[in-house]
């Protein structure tokens, strides 16, 4: 299981898993972009590089995510496979999908923001918690 949503009275709620925290984020941004469209329909067909700082786990994975919706927002690209890779407080991901097309891709929600509100790293675990703004 990549993702789960959790209970939450107005946005939605997320908890991505993974072996380490790079897939944690990884499915952390799945789970994002799973919430605007039906992330099956989404084909692997071109890559883009997203790059983003943070000084903490949590900024990192704020800035990361916000940087997801940003593309999705001014491109139109919606991505299906992310490759996460983190060095000195910079989150690299290796991003594939396509352009939105609403006839194939069915969309779900529009996704206003990410927020700050409830977000945890845990790196033991490894999971992530974030709340989308819907």
């Amino acid at each position: 299981m990549r993702y789960r949503t959790l209970d939450h009275t107005a946005d939605v709620m997320v908890e991505a898993f993974g072996g380490s925290l790079e897939e944690c984020f990884a499915n952390a941004a799945y789970a994002l972009t799973d919430q605007i469209v039906d992330v099956r329909t989404v084909l692997p067909r071109e890559e883009r590089e997203i790059v983003a700082e943070g000084h903490d786990h949590e900024s990192m994975l704020y800035n990361f995510l916000s940087e997801v919706l940003f593309v999705f927002d001014a491109t139109g690209m919606v991505f299906s496979e992310f490759s996460v890779t983190f060095s000195d407080g910079e989150v690299r991901c290796l991003a594939r999908g396509e352009r939105f097309d609403a006839e194939r891709h069915r969309p779900k929600k529009e996704v206003k923001a990410i927020t700050y509100h409830m977000l945890a790293v845990d790196p033991v675990r490894p999971s992530v918690r974030v709340v989308f703004d819907i």
